[in-house]
């Protein structure tokens, strides 16, 4: 799979590449995070559950950080395992460029699914990638302008997630 996109985000560059780098508000931010713990500088780990279709897995993920160049991008890389599920490994590219009084945000993401969910197929997960995506990029504006609702990505990514249950099932 592979996804491209930006999105603005109401802060300074610099204030987005530090709060990609803080666990805390990256816990707020990523949709279904339950943990998130960083070992270093440039590793740390995380247990997220995602829904995707009928299934929603819990994955361990262990990621790193590389190329750095704070604060305009760096690469992250991981590998997540959800037992019977599968399993998740990627990257992603993100690039930071200023505008005006806040930044847009590039990114580029590959990543290889497995197990149960590859089973599920191509359109559900490139669907449920790019509305988790689009969930975590609200949340961390949200974050970063200081308003304080850091459920509603999470539920709107789970709303939209059954009415596209509902599109499938309908269309079989």
């Amino acid at each position: 799979m592979e996804m491209t996109g930006s999105e603005r985000i109401s802060a300074t560059p610099e204030e987005v590449y530090a709060a990609l780098n803080d666990e805390e508000i990256l816990m707020q931010a990523l949709p279904g995070c339950k943990e998130l713990s960083k070992e270093s500088d440039t590793e740390f780990d995380a247990v997220i559950t995602v829904k995707v279709g009928p299934i929603k897995p819990t994955f361990k993920m262990a990621g790193k950080l590389s190329d750095l160049n704070p604060p305009k991008g760096y690469t992250i890389a991981g590998e997540g395992k959800g037992g019977m599920a599968g399993f998740v490994k990627g990257s992603a590219e993100v690039q930071l460029e200023p505008d005006e009084d806040a930044c847009i945000l590039h990114y580029t993401v590959s990543a290889q699914i497995g197990g149960r969910l590859a089973q599920l197929g191509a359109r559900l997960i490139n669907s449920t990638a790019m509305k988790y995506a689009s969930s975590f990029f609200s949340n961390l504006n949200e974050i970063m302008s200081g308003e304080d609702d850091e459920q509603a990505g999470e539920d709107t990514a789970e709303e939209d997630q059954e009415s596209n249950n509902e599109q499938a099932n309908s269309g079989s």
